[in-house]
């Protein structure tokens, strides 16, 4: 009867805590669509790909992120402008590119 009853309390306890192990998950990771959480991994991966094979040095202070419709995020850093609309233009023609935003800052370099 013991037994039953400590089994009982450790069942109830792990019940219990299972609510709060869902809301400690990582809140950018969503589990309910992993392969939506792949396909846009796969589109920042392909456009930072892209962004590398230019070797344009000012491009590696881009930031590339991908929201889960398809739009690609780019911040960081140019030293012109040609090379931030070069940069945009690169993830613009990446497939799976939806829509490109772009925070880049021009920021040339002093002399």
């Amino acid at each position: 009867m013991k037994v039953s009853a400590i089994l009982a309390a450790t069942l109830t306890g792990a019940m219990l805590s299972m609510p709060l192990a869902t809301v400690a998950a990582e809140p950018d990771a969503d589990a309910s669509h992993p392969a939506q959480f792949v396909k846009d991994s796969a589109v920042t991966a392909a456009v930072k790909t892209r962004l590398a094979a230019d070797k344009i040095g000012t491009l590696t202070q881009i930031k590339v992120d991908t929201d889960m419709d398809g739009v690609v995020w780019l911040s960081g850093t140019s030293r012109t402008q040609e090379a931030a609309d070069r940069a945009v233009e690169i993830a613009r023609r990446t497939d799976g590119v939806v829509a490109v935003k772009s925070d880049i800052v021009v920021t040339p370099a002093s002399r």
